[in-house]
């Protein structure tokens, strides 16, 4: 149990490097670490741990130059970590900084290592020019990306492979999709105009706001009337586009997304699938706030035998596992703990998910491929080991968004199977 006040940013300090510590130790953030965190302190300590882990290759760069040698006590050196990003964006507070990451450091280890923390970030302080000066001649600390994260990319994209790295990077944008069955997307974005949350109208029924705002100060959002969904993965219910009374699938559905979009569009005769009960649970949760029906079903897609019943859909959605390569500002931790061998176990996941989806699909029907990837193993090249294998598909329409300041990264291709 921490002695520190809960509002004080050395508790903020101290939960964040307990959680970035986890991530070093292998755990994701998608484990629910942050859930561990006191409601009231979350969102400081959340904007401490994500900061922090996109910026960890910078971090960790300054470590290599300020300690004499590796530092074996894995929080002390991620409360390092957090407080170095902590000095770089609030550099008007530095003594404060300082003080209170001494305070939290007294929490970890019986306190041994807190004259340490106030000597490391008083040098990196003095150090700070000539340390960012020596940074731009590393690749990894500079783009805050591993080597090989970045040879794939600058092979797949040697134009905007500095675009794609800035943007993993940044901030993520919030986007809504407005539920068209409860409202207007027009008439929602005149009412956050009257309450002072400025946005701008994307695609058919989204919204991107100029700057995040908390889900609960929504007007509208616990009736049902929007959901929080990047403008990139509103997509591929467009792209899908099953007529009303359609029989559709879609096979990967948690937390239920691009479920409730298509059912916002058209009424169907919807199949969820995912594998975790606890996941399927999220897609009901989502439904049911937004006034939807679907069956859903925790099964495993690539088992026909423990799900189907024999009769063929007229669209299937295939929101495969991937990297997440084009969504990692969303999700930090991922380039940390992602290898290059992951891509390619994720590409044998997808070739079978593929093979055995369309299986469902009937004749003249479409399977809607999507990535939020942007490496080519898992997009343009696994489609067209696809075509390959599947004489009787077609290919509608192929496309590969980027992530930009508008929207995260994904790639779509939709499919027709020959009558």
């Amino acid at each position: 149990m921490s002695r520190l006040p809960f509002n004080s940013l050395a508790f903020a300090l101290l939960q964040a490097a307990r959680i970035d510590a986890a991530v070093f130790a292998g755990q994701s953030l998608a484990d629910g670490l942050l859930a561990r965190v006191d409601p009231a302190a979350r969102p400081a300590v959340q904007d401490l741990v994500y900061g922090s882990l996109r910026a960890y290759g910078r971090g960790d760069f300054f470590l290599s130059r300020l300690l004499d040698k590796p530092l074996d006590a894995e929080e002390v050196r991620a409360l390092l970590l957090v407080s170095i990003y902590r000095l770089e964006t609030r550099p008007d507070a530095a003594h404060t900084v300082v003080d209170q990451a001494v305070s939290a450091a007294g929490e970890l280890a019986n306190g041994r290592f807190r004259g340490l923390v106030n000597a490391v970030l008083r040098n990196f302080l003095r150090q700070q020019e000539s340390l960012v000066v020596a940074l731009a001649a590393d690749p990894v600390a500079a783009s805050q990306h591993p080597d090989w994260w970045l040879a794939q990319l600058q092979a797949a994209f040697p134009d905007d492979w500095q675009r794609i790295v800035a943007a993993g990077n940044a901030p993520p944008p919030m986007g809504l999709r407005v539920n068209v069955r409860r409202a207007s997307r027009d008439d929602y974005l005149a009412r956050l105009t009257v309450a002072g949350i400025a946005a701008t109208a994307i695609g058919e029924s989204g919204l991107a706001l100029a700057k995040p705002v908390p889900v609960e100060s929504l007007l509208g959002f616990a009736d049902g009337q929007l959901s929080v969904q990047d403008p990139g993965a509103q997509m591929a219910a467009a792209l899908l586009d099953p007529k009303p009374g359609s029989r559709v699938l879609d096979a990967c559905a948690a937390p239920g997304g691009k479920t409730a979009h298509l059912l916002e569009r058209a009424d169907l005769d919807l199949l969820a699938l995912d594998l975790k009960p606890s996941r399927c649970r999220r897609i009901e949760e989502n439904l049911a706030r937004l006034g939807l029906t679907a069956s859903v079903k925790a099964a495993d897609c690539v088992k026909l035998d423990t799900w189907w019943d024999g009769q063929p859909f007229d669209a299937v959605l295939a929101d495969v596992p991937c990297t997440a390569s084009g969504v990692v500002r969303r999700n930090p931790d991922t380039k940390w703990l992602r290898r290059e061998a992951d891509i390619f176990s994720f590409a044998k996941t997808q070739a079978r998910i593929l093979d055995a989806l369309w299986q469902v699909v009937r004749p003249g029907g479409k399977l809607l491929y999507v990535t939020c990837s942007v490496f080519p193993t898992e997009n343009g090249e696994q489609i067209a080991r696809f075509l390959a294998r599947q004489p009787e598909a077609r290919r509608c329409h192929e496309e590969q968004l980027l992530p930009t300041a508008d929207h995260d990264g994904f790639f779509y291709c939709l499919l027709e199977k020959h009558a």
